[in-house]
């Protein structure tokens, strides 16, 4: 089996970030844009990943968390051959080494196993693309007769008529580790730059006689780097647009594709409609026939078939059953489970609690660290008193409870089932089953009364 070791080259400063934050840990949706290079990475099955680090290395490696990460120092950026350079001791005699880019973020994996096709696992393999405007790209260089590439040759150092060149190299490229552990060493820094190149590498491919393949890259936006905040936010949205387009041929029912911001993993049923402006974090399942209206954020969901998430409802760490009704304006925090048929409405929120089968509580209410049973009402301005300061208590609301409006339940507490609540009550010890409780203090007039007057002055 081929031995395939990756090296993703991530010392660069980003100084035009004007950020104190690493350039690779600026976050492209949702995600740092080494993660996603690493990820990437990951589905290939390498042998080996190596991150060539510099400026700011203990920050990346502190929040670049992997177990299969091999992390590599570059004291001083002269190159990307020298960044490489430092990586050769971790590469095996054999196979092939895939060098990639951590702020290159969003190249496929489709593309990079064209790459491996390409390379035959013996070639040396490059990935090009064709731009309108390749100012500032190194330019791939073909034999006129064959086509086959001989150079790769930077702006500052190609002539008038290779500068006419709309080919450009993406600088990843796959190179057996045979020629890599001959060569690399040999490299110069005989340019307008004084840097270490790694497309010398190339020229030295073609003079050895070794056939150096290629392919391309469809879109340009996906071998793009990112060297400042503009290009970052442009290369958000070529990718958002990616996204969108991918959900509208799986059948997904978008009001606006423009206005979509997908910032993780986003999984949908068949017959899913989503409203403008939502934004979707982590891994997020929607079964069939769910819609989310406007200005909605869900992080880490699952929506079974059927539920409806009004606009401006912020779901987050939960599961919501079937054929659910949330919001509008309904906040579903971390470990929230409801059950089927379960309305949660406009300004109610829910912490860390079950709802059971066709419960309902439509405003205005806090339901925290709570077991609600089945068709259970609870009415506006109801709270769950879970905190006393220092701890936190459940309460539990079993089957078939009427609860009414501006109750307080003081946990630890239990409601019985069949339970009434009377409107205005607080309850601090359990409620016996299929019986009104209430606790109000009793109505009086005051006969003669008169409310008091302002002053004048």
């Amino acid at each position: 089996m081929l031995k395939l070791n990756v090296v993703i080259l991530a010392a660069g400063a980003g100084k035009r970030m004007h950020s104190s934050l690493p350039k690779v840990l600026h976050m492209l949706a949702g995600r740092p844009l080494l993660t996603h290079v690493i990820n990437t990475a990951r589905k290939l099955s390498p042998n080996k990943i190596c991150v060539v680090i510099g400026h700011g290395g203990e920050t990346i490696r502190q929040t670049i968390i992997g177990d299969d990460l091999t992390w590599v120092i570059q004291e001083q950026q002269l190159g990307t051959g020298h960044a490489l350079m430092q990586a050769l001791s971790q590469l095996s005699d054999d196979g092939l080494t895939l060098i990639l880019y951590g702020d290159v973020p969003l190249v496929s994996v489709q593309t990079l196993r064209q790459l491996l096709v390409v390379a035959d696992g013996k070639n040396c393999a490059v990935l090009s693309t064709v731009i309108e405007n390749p100012f500032g790209y190194g330019r791939i260089v073909r034999d006129i007769e064959t086509g086959a590439v001989t150079a790769i040759v930077e702006q500052k150092d190609a002539s008038a008529g290779q500068q006419d060149i709309h080919e450009i190299n993406t600088g990843i490229m796959l190179l057996p580790n045979v020629y890599l552990h001959e060569w690399l060493p040999t490299i110069k820094n005989e340019n307008t730059q004084h840097e270490y190149y790694l497309t010398d590498i190339i020229e030295m491919a073609v003079k050895n006689g070794v056939y150096v393949a290629s392919s391309q890259a469809e879109s340009f936006w996906e071998v793009i780097g990112v060297n400042n905040k503009l290009q970052l936010a442009e290369l958000a949205r070529h990718f958002q647009k990616y996204c969108a387009n991918k959900l509208l041929d799986e059948g997904v029912s978008l009001i606006d594709p423009l206005r979509i911001d997908i910032r993780g993993e986003l999984i949908c049923g068949s017959d899913v409609e989503i409203d403008i402006n939502c934004i979707f974090e982590g891994t997020v399942k929607l079964g069939n026939h769910v819609q989310v209206g406007a200005h909605c954020i869900l992080r880490n969901v699952t929506v079974a078939a059927g539920s409806i998430i009004h606009p401006y409802s912020m779901v987050e760490d939960a599961e919501i059953g079937e054929n659910c009704k949330i919001g509008p304006y309904a906040r579903i925090r971390p470990g929230t489970r409801l059950a089927s048929e379960v309305q949660i409405g406009n300004f109610v929120e829910v912490k860390n609690s079950q709802i059971g089968v066709g419960s309902k509580t439509n405003h205005l209410s806090y339901i925290g660290d709570s077991c609600v049973g089945k068709n259970v009402n609870i009415g506006a301005g109801t709270i769950t008193c879970n905190y006393d300061g220092a701890n936190k208590h459940t309460t539990i609301i079993e089957d078939d409870v009427f609860i009414g409006s501006d109750t307080q339940l003081v946990a630890p507490v239990k409601i019985s089932k069949g339970s009434t609540i009377g409107a205005g009550t607080t309850i601090t010890k359990e409620t016996p089953a299929n019986q009104l409780t209430l606790s109000r203090s009793k109505q009086v007039s005051i006969v003669g009364w008169r409310r008091p007057s302002k002053i004048k002055k």
